[in-house]
């Protein structure tokens, strides 16, 4: 199992340009009627920040995802109890647990070495992918490049997505994201749906194949950990609400009903 960087994908240049792109020079819009003239504008910023021609090509290709547009202004928030949310969204939580037990037995030396690592239980990075993706049965159904440009084109949250998108094109460039990928509905992509700009910044080859792909679930786990531990986490230490790593897990999601249950999950999964 290789651990390095995804050095393949982002030199530490690539990622200052793209966390610091000027959201505020671009137009922005909310139908698709500008989207086309968006596009050319971000191409120029996309190009400066060091965009190639697969990535160019990419955006130009982008099509105005409009399930997407729906999806996000129609979000009503996390707002149910903590034992509503574990039903909706696990069913229980010793079924989940047993499920996902079923993974940890079944790639064992793996989660040891990750655990070795980085020091993220098993158990809480099961948790996260059983929640995300139904232990990747369901990584999502639009495309990723459409649903992260207009995302990036949309006045509401442009200046958030838009270093997204830029991530996204690079990945497209190393061959770690094809145009025709399909992920969420806000362009999280993969296994554990990571943003792009997050995939660009944290990702991990978690089999040593040479390349990182979040569609690859060794990928996907060693990925998360890793973002988990430069998010503060300490080895050893608990996760459970009130210890010192339940804070890291709102990193991950801000929904504090979301950690709670990934906190019981990844407890009740052990290690």
């Amino acid at each position: 199992m290789c651990h390095t960087p995804l050095r393949r994908i982002a030199s530490a240049l690539a990622l200052a340009l793209v966390t610091a792109a000027p959201a505020a020079a671009l137009t922005c819009g909310n139908d698709a009627s500008g989207f086309a003239d968006w596009k050319a504008e971000f191409a120029a910023l996309a190009q400066a920040n060091g965009v190639g021609q697969a990535g160019l090509a990419a955006l130009a290709n982008a099509q105005y995802a409009t399930r997407t547009i729906n999806a996000d202004r129609n979000q009503t928030g996390v707002r149910y109890a903590l034992g509503d949310f574990i039903r909706i969204r696990l069913g229980s939580v010793d079924g989940f647990a047993a499920q996902a037990r079923r993974h940890l037995e079944r790639n064992r030396s793996f989660f040891d070495q990750i655990t070795a690592i980085y020091g993220v239980p098993a158990g809480v990075l099961l948790a996260i992918h059983g929640m995300e993706t139904g232990f990747g049965a369901n990584m999502g159904s639009e495309n990723v490049i459409n649903s992260i440009t207009t995302m990036a084109y949309d006045c509401r949250r442009s200046a958030f997505f838009q270093p997204h998108a830029l991530a996204a094109l690079l990945l497209v460039d190393h061959g770690s994201l094809s145009p025709s990928q399909i992920g969420a509905f806000h362009g999280e992509l993969g296994h554990t749906q990571f943003l792009p700009g997050n995939a660009l910044a944290y990702g991990r080859d978690g089999d040593g194949d040479g390349r990182v792909d979040f569609y690859n679930m060794y990928d996907a786990i060693a990925s998360t950990a890793n973002f988990l531990r430069q998010k503060g986490w300490q080895p050893g230490l608990g996760y459970q609400e009130g210890e010192p790593n339940f804070a890291v897990i709102g990193e991950w999601n801000a929904a504090t009903v979301y950690q709670q249950a990934i906190a019981l999950a990844g407890r009740a999964i052990g290690n």
